[in-house]
């Protein structure tokens, strides 16, 4: 969104009338922030009140228009002397998403919805929302089952995308003995195509990576190994493409990380070097274009540079992705056959899980890198 959104020249209207903040969420100082404000993902967008408090939130891409409509209603809700009951409920709904509660969070989009007017211009947010946080909630029937009846009353609109390849994910995460799993998934996985194939929906080519995936999700949760690999190969393209069409080293190092999955997947981890080699001479401090060719040299067998791009990485991370460098690092170790080197990397990675402030801290985090440490000494 940095990249492509926020240069948006319909923003500069709103320069005078909101006070912008950018917040890196890996940076110790945030961490006060972070505490009052859990970022469950990347982008996430806070309104906030004059006080403090969440007017708006929205988790996810979004486009220029759906950006400068988040705002309006942002400023409407705030200057309005009276609001209408499911106007009121969202607004709670938001802080509750913001705050981290997941399940009542999504109850009370639940009870805005139900309650809304019939034309209510904030419904496809708010199902969005909803389906979002069930999502967070680990709620995935509910979250599949829902997305599927919502999506008949967003089909079209922009919200339709996100309702409908959430709710997929969701799907495929459902225990395959539940008789409802393949239904759902069919039925989800039939909206995200529709979705897809509509012309009418504008859809940033970031955002439709993101329907590739889950479609793709769907063809591997079918056993369709065939069509999952042709699905691959098409969304290998179409980044290429996109990546080709940016007009600036920011815009086309968006699509890096999207396209390293794509050629992994595909067995293809050399096409990843070349731009990803690029990527790290554009941006020399950014440890993103390193730390993805560890990925690439480890798929390849090429333990030694994998090794050498892991610290170019670690010389500039910091905060929790460190710990994400760390783990592929041991995992680089392991594949190169040297357990110790391994064992004491996870053992960096648990020390310095801890010493993280709160905000930061993620016990569950803590937990796993333990629990694989205790895995490796046996």
């Amino acid at each position: 969104m940095r990249a492509y959104v926020y240069t948006d020249q319909s923003l500069e209207r709103y320069a005078g009338r909101f006070v912008w903040l950018s917040i890196n969420t890996e940076d110790a100082k945030n961490a006060a922030f972070l505490k009052r404000y859990p970022i469950p993902a990347l982008p996430t967008i806070l309104i906030l009140d004059p006080k403090g408090n969440v007017s708006s939130r929205y988790v996810g891409g979004a486009t220029a228009p759906q950006v400068r409509k988040l705002l309006d209603e942002a400023e409407s809700t705030h200057r309005s002397r009276t609001q209408t009951s499911a106007d009121s409920l969202l607004v709670k709904a938001d802080g509750l998403a913001a705050a981290g509660s997941h399940a009542d969070a999504a109850k009370t989009y639940e009870e805005a919805m139900a309650g809304a007017p019939k034309h209510w211009s904030k419904y496809g947010r708010a199902a969005e929302s909803l389906i979002f946080e069930l999502s967070m909630a680990n709620d995935d029937l509910r979250c599949a089952t829902r997305a599927l009846e919502l999506y008949s009353r967003v089909k079209g609109t922009a919200s339709a995308a996100n309702v409908a390849s959430t709710g997929l994910s969701c799907a495929t995460s459902i225990d395959k003995e539940n008789a409802k799993r393949n239904e759902l998934v069919s039925s989800l996985e039939k909206a995200t195509r529709e979705v897809f194939d509509d012309a009418k929906i504008v859809l940033s080519d970031d955002d439709r990576s993101g329907l590739y995936i889950a479609l793709i999700e769907a063809r591997d949760a079918s056993g369709d190994d065939e069509g999952a690999v042709a699905l691959k190969a098409e969304w290998s393209a179409f980044l290429e493409g996109a990546a080709a069409r940016a007009k600036t080293a920011e815009q086309r190092a968006v699509y890096d990380s999207h396209r390293l999955s794509a050629y992994l997947d595909l067995g293809t981890p050399e096409k990843a070097i070349p731009m990803l080699e690029q990527s790290e001479r554009d941006f020399p401090n950014d440890y993103n274009p390193p730390a993805r060719l560890a990925l690439a040299y480890k798929a390849m067998k090429e333990y030694d540079q994998a090794l050498a791009a892991s610290d170019r990485a670690l010389v500039h991370v910091y905060g929790p992705r460190r710990l994400t460098v760390l783990s592929a690092r041991a995992d680089i170790f392991l594949a190169k056959g040297d357990a110790k080197a391994a064992r004491e990397t996870i053992v960096q990675a648990v020390d310095y899980a801890k010493s993280l402030p709160e905000g930061q801290r993620s016990e569950r985090r803590i937990a796993g890198l333990e629990k694989r440490l205790a895995s490796m000494q046996q």
